[in-house]
């Protein structure tokens, strides 16, 4: 016998970005019972409530009597937190916590990277951080041509999202997973060009290696939000752009904006972050700074900068690729992949969600939809 679990109706809900009300609008029922159910304070007498909150939010039916992965998880940083609607953040939050529970899931058959990071002593600065962590890395300082293999190579799991807004650029989570801390890096796949997205992702990292994650982040003050903000991004510009090679290269045009624009080939770092570099390092004025930044907003390159559309990065490949070597080895079918997920682990999820989630080809989890409850009661709640 398996009872309703309201938990996993707000999981559900939340993932699709709808409200109560916007559920209850496209389900039926009113909103004071969709909040019942999930508060757990009342539960579906009737298995076809089920079914149509299953059609309705795209999930199994048998999702909602899941006993919900357990995950223990930190904060999560948001470079748009001060602008982006919380729905929007806890949309990401809840995919992310799916990937998690996926790579608890696919890490019993897999052996994956292991964590590699230094231990970056509390009192240094977001610029000396980037620094000892290229060093733990071995990147010298040279350009990073492939930030996302570089990252997913010392065990920080890295994801890419469709959003309804542009103002969620990238976040960081950290999560527990048997006892042992995992860093998880979502950025918006809205953006394309490598040069925003490598920049993205080394913010995240410096989150990850200068902030703690047991604060609440959204009770931080707009201040002392905007203090850690800064000291990711400053972290980001001297990770990306190693004051010692970057200054031999930026010397030898730093107000041409065309050289800027070479150098964004080699380092695959956009225009307006090398210029407020070049002026972090003193070798523009601040007045030599606002000229270029005024001649790029005046040619209308400030926000779609040349080669924007022309240099790319590879996409996140480290779960994928191991889902792929789980079937070509013959380790699970297809079918058997997604029902030892759903009944043994516990997470019950459509094959596309998956793929979508994982990042997959398209049909290669491909299982026939089964929409009855095999073998299944629903407790009736007295208050019903």
């Amino acid at each position: 016998m398996k009872n309703f679990n309201g938990e996993q109706l707000k999981k559900a809900r939340v993932y699709r970005g709808y409200t109560v009300g916007e559920l209850a609008e496209l389900s039926g029922y009113q909103r004071q019972t969709i909040s019942m159910y999930e508060n757990g304070k009342s539960t579906p007498i009737d298995i076809s409530v089920i079914m149509n909150l299953s059609r309705v939010l795209n999930f199994p039916p048998q999702f909602f009597t899941d006993q919900s992965v357990k995950l223990s998880s930190g904060s999560t940083y948001f470079r748009a937190l001060l602008t982006t609607n919380k729905k929007y953040r806890n949309q990401q939050e809840q995919k992310m916590e799916f990937v998690a529970a996926l790579y608890s899931f696919i890490q019993e058959y897999v052996d994956f990277p292991e964590l590699n990071l230094p231990e970056i002593p509390c009192d240094v600065s977001p610029e000396e951080a980037a620094g000892i962590l290229r060093k733990h890395w071995g990147l010298g300082d040279r350009p990073i041509s492939n930030l996302i293999y570089t990252v997913e190579e010392n065990g920080i799991i890295v994801t890419s999202f469709k959003t309804e807004t542009d103002d969620v650029d990238a976040f960081s989570k950290m999560i527990e997973i048997e006892g042992e801390q995992r860093y998880f890096i979502g950025y918006s796949s809205n953006k394309t060009s490598a040069a925003r997205i490598h920049f993205d992702v080394a913010h995240e990292l410096g989150h990850i290696c200068l902030h703690g994650w047991s604060e609440d982040v959204e009770s931080l003050s707009k201040e002392e939000f905007k203090e850690r903000e800064e000291q990711a991004h400053r972290f980001a510009a001297a990770f990306l752009l190693p004051e010692s090679t970057f200054r031999r290269d930026v010397i030898a045009g730093p107000y041409s904006l065309p050289y800027y624009k070479q150098l964004k080939q080699k380092w695959k770092v956009s225009m307006a972050a090398m210029i407020r570099r070049a002026y972090t390092l003193n070798i523009i004025s601040a007045d030599d700074y606002q000229m270029l930044v005024r001649t790029m907003q005046r040619r209308s390159i400030w926000k779609n900068e040349p080669l924007d559309d022309v240099l790319i990065t590879s996409e996140p490949s480290l779960l994928r690729t191991s889902v792929m070597m789980l079937l070509s080895e013959k380790v699970f079918t297809p079918k058997e992949f997604v029902d030892e997920l759903s009944f043994d682990f516990g997470l019950s999820l459509y094959s596309e969600e998956i793929e979508h989630l994982l990042n997959l080809p398209e049909n290669t989890l491909q299982v026939n939809r089964v929409l009855a409850f095999p073998k299944m009661m629903i407790k009736k709640n007295n208050n019903d």
